[in-house]
């Protein structure tokens, strides 16, 4: 058990994370929906990432600290509590596996993916992410759970996650099977994304600028959100490494403070995507610069947020165009001035 000042700091701690999950994922939220150069089909799997997030902030980590013997309730509020954090953790794998896979679409086929990919079946994917999310999430309800310790006399319990779900499901079905083997799928086909690149990239001769231009910005893009994934890894492992050290070999004795530890860690990295984003994709970091300056009261154009980048792409050919009509006139000038 932790003493009282090292509750105190964890707890503090964990509204400290709550409150940067919050702010963080409603920023990129709010950038990704205001403005129309982030209107792609990868930007709307990271929208559906980050309500995961915010949801980590606002959801589950009020009940983390529900769940950690503070509050009593009844052995079944309990577990739909716990497993609420669960399908929290599920939707965020599900959505990392949806920018996976969408990167890779669009990689492989880049022609197909652009006439193929529509709005519907965009928002159809992530409705199908959210709904697999909550099934595999509360399978607990269904009886995958510790036995109900409550009695006609004693109908209330001190509500700890490790006493209602089992450790099985966690270590078996949880870590192993919903979000180990969905990172092994992810790491490969952002294995293959590199390659693929790579190889267009060699064979950079003779092919279009924008041919060139279209897989750097993919290359990228892609060792950002690689990037994401690797920060879930570091996240999240260590819990689920510790749960299993404990379930496979009971005579290994693990600290609390080191599933504290875990626990804050996992929290942590629902609240670092928000800084990732706006340090390693420029679109969104331009987005977060329009808000701010909306929320400080700057003035702007109204529509900056959403054409920034192409108004840069378009007022350098137009300073280009400009310029070839400024020479051709010059030349016709000193030709009639000869003449």
């Amino acid at each position: 058990m932790m003493s009282d000042s090292e509750k105190v700091i964890y707890t503090l701690l964990e509204v400290l994370i709550a409150v940067g999950c919050c702010v963080g994922n409603v920023l990129v939220i709010w950038a990704v929906c205001s403005c129309r150069a982030l209107c792609q089909t990868t930007f709307c799997f990271v929208v559906s990432l980050a309500v995961a997030d915010f949801l980590v902030g606002a959801v589950a980590v009020p009940l983390a600290v529900v769940v950690d013997g503070r509050v009593e309730t009844s052995f079944h509020s309990c577990l739909l509590i716990s497993c609420v954090v669960i399908v929290l953790t599920q939707a965020s794998v599900h959505s990392l596996l949806a920018i996976a896979v969408d990167r890779y679409l669009r990689v492989y086929n880049p022609h197909r993916y652009r006439g193929a990919v529509r709005k519907q079946n965009l928002w159809a994917a992530v409705t199908v992410c959210w709904l697999s999310a909550s099934v595999l999430g509360l399978i607990p309800l269904s009886g995958w759970h510790n036995q109900n310790p409550t009695t006609s006399v004693n109908s209330t319990i001190t509500c700890q996650f490790l006493m209602v779900i089992s450790m099985s499901y966690m270590v078996n079905f949880n870590f192993l099977v919903c979000i180990l083997s969905p990172t092994i799928v992810m790491m490969a086909i952002y294995a293959f994304i590199f390659c693929k690149i790579s190889k267009q990239l060699r064979r950079g001769i003779g092919q279009a600028v924008e041919s060139r231009t279209f897989y750097h910005k993919e290359r990228r893009l892609a060792h950002s959100l690689a990037l994401v994934l690797a920060l879930f890894v570091v996240s999240w492992f260590p819990l689920h490494i510790l749960n299993a050290l404990t379930y496979y070999n009971t005579s290994v004795s693990v600290p609390p403070l080191a599933f504290h530890i875990g626990v804050l860690l996992s929290h942590a990295n629902s609240a670092v995507n928000p800084i990732v984003y706006a340090f390693k994709i420029p679109k969104i970091k331009i987005a977060y610069k329009n808000i701010l300056k909306k929320l400080t009261g700057s003035k702007q154009n109204p529509d900056q947020s959403s054409q920034t980048l192409d108004n840069n792409i378009s007022s350098n050919s137009n300073s280009n165009v400009r310029c070839s009509v400024k020479n051709s006139q010059t030349v016709k000038t000193n030709i009639n001035q000869d003449a």
